[in-house]
């Protein structure tokens, strides 16, 4: 990339790497994409909730729709999904925090770290779904 120092002189400056550089197998590049991409889906999982609130205050016919949605297959396959990416992007976060803090930096703790966040976010989405499954039967 071309640029100028504030001098004014021409100065090549490197590109940043981009997603071809990185090994998106490996643990610590693919957790933090993830955790990228489940902070985009818990945002389309804020307007699902907005959604359910203003058919709420709309009345019974248009809250009626909603819940239709929501309680069909591909309503109920997205609200299991949208509790994964809120687990994981919750746990992925926590993880971080940690890291804010200065513990976690070594490879082993980074990968042990790494697999908790994704055995938690199984166990926790599946126990999410268990106590909602109880409490409507």
């Amino acid at each position: 990339m071309s640029g100028r120092r504030s001098d004014g002189t021409p100065v090549r400056r490197p590109l940043s790497p981009h997603l071809q550089v990185y090994d998106m197998m490996q643990m610590t590049s693919a957790l933090s994409i993830s955790g990228r991409i489940t902070g985009v889906i818990w945002s389309f999982g804020l307007l699902i909730l907005v959604w359910w609130l203003v058919a709420a205050a709309a009345g019974p016919s248009a809250f009626a729709g909603v819940q239709w949605f929501l309680s069909s297959w591909l309503g109920l396959l997205g609200m299991v999904g949208l509790t994964a990416a809120a687990w994981f992007h919750t746990l992925n976060g926590l993880r971080h925090l940690s890291w804010d803090a200065g513990y976690g930096y070594d490879i082993a703790t980074t990968y042990r770290t790494g697999r908790m966040v994704l055995i938690g976010t199984a166990v926790m989405t599946v126990l999410t779904w268990l106590i909602a499954i109880i409490a409507w039967a």
